[in-house]
């Protein structure tokens, strides 16, 4: 970033945190992207709590925001079996943040395995949790009686903006990688599983890029709405992927099991918004077909008279690619920020929570003041 785009962006986050102060001495874990932006929204978290250490999601790090952030935090390796296993997560607490009170800001769900024994064992106290995913957001949701406050920003209508251009982002880099075969993705028949905000922006862009698209949801209110927006619809995700030259995952969940691949039509792609143990059960495969890497980022899976190709491994596509979303991303990051000090009052039940209208709406305000003349 430019030092004028940084003094700005500085500038907006200071007003976010004037506006939603911290009370106590909370202190943050914080599990993020370590993409360009996102040193200036961990100085605006550090105004709110003290940082304790930052886990950085391994698909989606740059260089030179890893090397800026280390400079000023503690820096931990990020794997999902640090928290699924609760032993494991309840060492690590005690061995970080011992008996200190506790901000868990998440991408993806990744606390949530432990969060019951954290809150229960852990010599200091679990303020809550600030959830930033939808993949997230359902992994919370799962767990039935949550033990402690859990914010989601999953579903707060200052994220729609991000999750459109993420899906314009996920087709930009689906495009390039294949267009690296010398191929392009025109006029194909395209099928796109999930229609949250994220599948939706996918399954309009690709009809935009003149694909013939097919969506499949296995909520049929999902289904309702695509089918009302123009899109082909089906009533199973095998019948939606048989004839698909292209196939876009943005469940959140688990969207193609090993059976679904032996449906894929020769020579398919296949990518996904979220990563791949998220969405794709690629383990499954090792003992079944061969892979050779066809390219930067591509994949040929391959068994005898049958083949597909799997971009990015299967992770996130877009992150390739940098994801940017241009300023729309500090609009959630603003969100977080207020739900972090939400959380750092004590002063909120067990349970999902969501920040005020008129919280959202001071966001918007400081945004557009900032960013929209």
């Amino acid at each position: 970033m430019e030092s004028p785009e940084k003094a700005r962006l500085d500038a907006f986050f200071r007003r976010i945190t004037e506006r939603f102060p911290a009370a106590g001495q909370a202190t943050s874990l914080i599990i993020t992207h370590l993409l360009p932006e996102r040193p200036a929204f961990l100085r605006a978290m550090a105004r709110t709590t003290t940082i304790a250490a930052v886990l950085p999601k391994p698909k989606s790090v740059t260089e030179e925001a890893l090397t800026e952030v280390r400079r000023t935090y503690a820096v931990h390796t990020l794997t999902r079996e640090l928290f699924a296993d609760p032993t494991n997560a309840l060492e690590y607490l005690e061995e970080t943040v011992p008996g200190r009170d506790i901000v868990l800001l998440d991408i993806g769900g990744y606390y949530a395995p432990s969060l019951h024994t954290l809150v229960d064992k852990f010599s200091g106290r679990i303020l809550g949790v600030v959830e930033d995913t939808e993949n997230g957001h359902q992994r919370y949701e799962a767990l039935g009686q949550l033990p402690c406050p859990v914010f989601s920003v999953a579903r707060s209508p200052l994220k729609d903006c991000e999750d459109h251009l993420v899906g314009r982002s996920i087709v930009f880099s689906t495009d390039a990688l294949v267009r690296t075969r010398g191929d392009i993705l025109t006029s194909r028949d395209a099928c796109v599983i999930g229609f949250g905000k994220v599948g939706r922006s996918i399954a309009q862009t690709l009809r935009a890029h003149d694909l013939r698209v097919v969506v499949y949801d296995n909520d049929p209110v999902k289904r309702v709405q695509a089918h009302s927006q123009g899109f082909r619809t089906t009533a199973s995700c095998t019948e939606a992927i048989r004839e698909a030259g292209l196939v876009l995952c943005a469940t959140g969940n688990l969207a193609l099991r090993q059976s679904d691949f032996a449906t894929l039509q020769n020579g398919a792609y296949v990518a996904s918004v979220t990563s791949s143990e998220d969405e794709l059960e690629l383990d499954a495969l090792d003992d079944l077909y061969r892979r050779t890497p066809t390219g930067d980022q591509l994949t040929r899976y391959d068994v005898t008279g049958h083949y597909f190709y799997v971009l990015a491994n299967g992770n996130a596509v877009n992150f390739l690619h940098g994801a940017a979303v241009g300023t729309y991303i500090h609009l959630v990051q603003a969100e977080m920020l207020a739900a972090t000090s939400a959380l750092s009052r004590g002063a909120h039940d067990p349970g999902l929570h969501e920040m005020s209208a008129d919280d959202r709406q001071a966001i918007a305000s400081v945004w557009l003041d900032h960013f929209a003349r």
